[in-house]
């Protein structure tokens, strides 16, 4: 069952009011959250920009899993701004740097309200982020500088181009009982600049041999949302979602 509410949270432009998609079991229990970035592309095709979502829904009522996914939409007018805790200039534009004010939010007024109408485990241990791109890295960031928030994440394909120095920071600062899942499309690295390469192999060397982290490199993965769908059956069981099925 997927729900849909309407929030106002800060925005890089001021207050703002988006919506909301919940997604939750159609059987009884308390179970973990997984907040997840971008609700725009996480459930229905006819709700993304370029009409392809990860249909998130569908493949979490197929595996009967025990789990609620709470996600807002992002901010249409500023994402990288609000997606990235760190001050950048790019070809695909610029940021101020706001993922601290998001992330704040998040685990504060947006957390006590999912905690508060739904029937969530909502310690540490079972409450998860997952993004793609800049959410990607946002899910980096909130598993390194939340640690008594999350204790899992999924960060596909994350946008640590942005700044080298200060996600090597981050990949440093991850706890020590922390689990990551980071992994790129073979496809995607091919197409994108020097300084995806150097991400790449940053994150390599950072998390190889890591206990709790896995760094893969997708075979045919593109920058999308078809093959960001394609692989969550294997990041759902890195996050161990069905730990708990009935």
């Amino acid at each position: 069952m997927i729900e849909e509410l309407t929030v106002t949270l800060p925005a890089p432009s001021g207050m703002q009011e988006r919506n909301a998609y919940v997604y939750r079991p159609d059987f009884d229990g308390r179970f973990p959250v997984l907040y997840l970035f971008d609700g725009q592309t996480a459930f229905r095709d006819d709700r993304a920009p370029y009409g392809a979502s990860l249909r998130l829904g569908e493949l979490l009522d197929e595996m009967h899993a025990p789990l609620i996914v709470a996600t807002v939409e992002c901010d249409k007018r500023d994402r990288l701004s609000e997606y990235s805790p760190f001050v950048f200039a790019s070809r695909f534009g610029k940021s101020t740097g706001q993922g601290k004010q998001f992330m704040d939010w998040l685990t504060g007024a947006f957390k006590r309200q999912i905690d508060g109408a739904y029937p969530t485990l909502s310690d540490c241990a079972h409450t998860y982020l997952m993004g793609s791109s800049m959410g990607g890295l946002m899910s980096l960031y909130g598993l390194a500088r939340y640690p008594q928030i999350f204790s899992r994440a999924a960060a596909l394909s994350p946008s640590l181009w942005t700044d080298l120095v200060g996600c090597g920071q981050l990949l440093d600062e991850l706890p020590a009982d922390a689990r990551l899942w980071l992994d790129y499309g073979e496809v995607e690295l091919r197409q994108h600049g020097k300084n995806q390469a150097r991400a790449l192999r940053m994150a390599e060397e950072k998390l190889s041999g890591r206990a709790g982290c896995e760094f893969h490199i997708i075979a045919g993965g593109r920058h999308d949302e078809a093959s960001w769908r394609a692989r969550l059956p294997q990041v759902l069981a890195f996050l161990d979602v069905t730990a708990n099925a009935p």
